[in-house]
């Protein structure tokens, strides 16, 4: 498995995995949860971002999202800054769903897979 490179590994788990041209992250949170939703997202995919490029990679490359949600009340306020953050005619399939995060004041988890 010579194709096989971990993204900031840890001892339990690595920030991303890079196999073939897929890229596949982990969960990406926001660092300070005391910002509102729009904070939290901004910083969930700021984190996105720079591992994509660690990877190779970039958002236009992005394959498939999948976004949990603290309160689902918080979609309309996610979207918009995912509408602004995504490229016109670039966007993943995506999945947006509600659960309860490790952190409660945690608003966010996003994970996406991508080509490289």
């Amino acid at each position: 498995m010579s194709d096989l490179r971990r993204i900031d590994p840890g001892p339990r788990l690595c920030e991303a995995t890079v196999y073939g041209d897929r890229m596949y992250l982990s969960g990406m949170i926001p660092e300070d949860t005391a910002q509102d939703t729009t904070g939290q997202v901004k910083q969930a995919l700021a984190e996105i971002d720079s591992l994509l490029a660690k990877g190779g990679s970039d958002k236009t490359k992005i394959l498939s999202a999948v976004i949990w949600l603290g309160d689902i009340g918080d979609f309309a306020a996610m979207n918009k800054v995912w509408d602004a953050w995504v490229v016109p005619g670039q966007t993943p399939a995506r999945a947006t769903v509600q659960a309860r995060l490790n952190d409660p004041a945690m608003k966010i988890e996003i994970m996406v897979v991508a080509a490289i």
